[in-house]
């Protein structure tokens, strides 16, 4: 069934398979979810869940099938599972507190995702979101934040993503403040903060391995790159540079193995 209701435009709302809805102290565990209509998992104004030794699966061009989507909660845990869908592995959204993500793998898929944010004018600010121990295989993005152009005003903070293998990823660290909604003229009013990218490494699938790509109106603050070490298998530039990093309205700080190098060199 749901590979049927994959094929209807948008504009449709596709049941989700599992909701946790102002749900506290729970545990999903030990089960598999295939195909769903659209998201697999979403947790809601919840409190202390647990999402651990989770099977997800569904083709990877299956549009809006995230495969664990958290909004509006505290201190929930996504841990040891394996996530393929046609979207976001996992997709952390606003007025979160507290996520933790650890030892998912990921592929096909669009990443592991903070975001979006930005999208609707009720959105709470974010904080503390945790991404570790995990391996993304075969993705159009890696580490990703994402935001809206002309949005609410909100902030998230806190955010670390470390440990982290890519095996043939584009965009395998991406902040993008201009999501989907390039063409409005306003800058994106998600204040970034205290973001942190620490050892990451593996392949990527793109010349531009590292995009810090922040809001014109509120430049990203105090983000970090700590030993980034990704290769490019294609072919190098006249310059003979193999990989890059490109940023824009932020001025991050880098230590440790960089590769590519540093965008401010």
């Amino acid at each position: 069934m749901g590979l049927t209701m994959m094929s209807f435009g948008g504009g449709v709302k596709l049941p989700v398979s599992l909701v946790f809805f102002k749900s506290n102290n729970s545990v999903a565990q030990n089960f598999k979810t295939v195909n769903s209509k659209g998201f697999h998992i979403k947790v809601i104004e919840s409190d202390n869940v647990i999402v651990q030794n989770v099977t997800i699966i569904a083709p990877g061009d299956s549009p809006n099938t995230d495969g664990v989507h958290i909004s509006r909660s505290q201190n929930v845990t996504v841990a040891d599972s394996k996530i393929g869908t046609g979207d976001d592995c996992v997709s952390i959204g606003a007025g979160n507190t507290n996520i933790t993500v650890i030892r998912v793998e990921c592929g096909p898929g669009h990443g592991l995702s903070v975001g979006s944010l930005g999208k609707w004018k009720d959105e709470t600010d974010l904080r503390g979101v945790t991404i570790t121990n995990c391996t993304l295989t075969n993705t159009k993005n890696g580490a990703r934040i994402k935001s809206y152009r002309q949005s609410p005003s909100l902030s998230a903070s806190g955010i670390v993503f470390d440990d982290i293998v890519m095996n043939g990823v584009f965009n395998p660290i991406i902040i993008d403040q201009n999501y989907a909604s390039s063409h409005l003229k306003q800058g994106s009013n998600v204040k970034l903060s205290d973001i942190h990218f620490r050892n990451i490494r593996g392949v990527s699938l793109s010349k531009v391995a590292v995009t810090l790509n922040c809001s014109s109106a509120f430049p990203c603050q105090g983000v970090e790159l700590v030993d980034i070490n990704l290769s490019y298998t294609g072919a190098r530039t006249s310059d003979g540079v193999a990989v890059r990093s490109a940023c824009q309205n932020v001025k991050p700080t880098f230590s440790g193995k960089m590769n590519p190098a540093s965008c401010l060199a």
